[in-house]
């Protein structure tokens, strides 16, 4: 799908604040509300649009830890990819999950209250699961930089 000026202009308010109405979004992109409506619909029925959330405050939920963890398989073989993707799949602390290249197969973003709770998706959780061999973490100390938005 091709899209124009307008539709990324669209869609790069609706990063900023999905709750803007059409009238808005009309104003701040110079279209008519019928137009930006249309436009909406399409990006939404294309797949382009995905969802719309909203954005929590992690410290003030009490999960202010955040852990970059590396995880290596017991075995390569598509059965064990399937287990641990399944088991990640189910962890709510998890936010991100990636499989690489390389020397981790792969990479994922967890948050936890507390250093008791990462201990405890560590040692419960992640390193008893049969496909998991090996697993690192690091403390997050500080984060420079956290979006979900595209450059557009």
């Amino acid at each position: 799908m091709q899209l124009d000026e307008f539709d990324r202009k669209l869609l790069a308010h609706l990063q900023k604040d999905a709750r803007l109405t059409n009238n808005e979004l009309s104003e701040r992109i110079n279209l008519s509300p019928s137009q930006c409506s249309r436009r909406r619909i399409r990006l939404e029925e294309e797949g382009i649009i995905r969802a719309y959330r909203a954005e929590l405050d992690r410290e003030k939920l009490d999960l202010g830890i955040v852990i970059v963890v590396t995880v290596t398989l017991s075995t390569h073989n598509r059965d064990n990819a399937v287990r641990f993707a399944r088991l990640i799949s189910n962890l709510p602390e998890v936010l991100e999950a990636f499989s690489l290249t390389g020397e981790m197969d792969y990479i994922i973003k967890v948050v936890v209250p507390n250093l008791k709770a990462l201990s405890a998706f560590v040692n419960d959780v992640l390193l008893p699961h049969e496909s998991v061999s090996h697993v690192k973490t690091a403390i997050v100390l500080d984060t420079l930089k956290e979006t979900t938005a595209l450059p557009l």
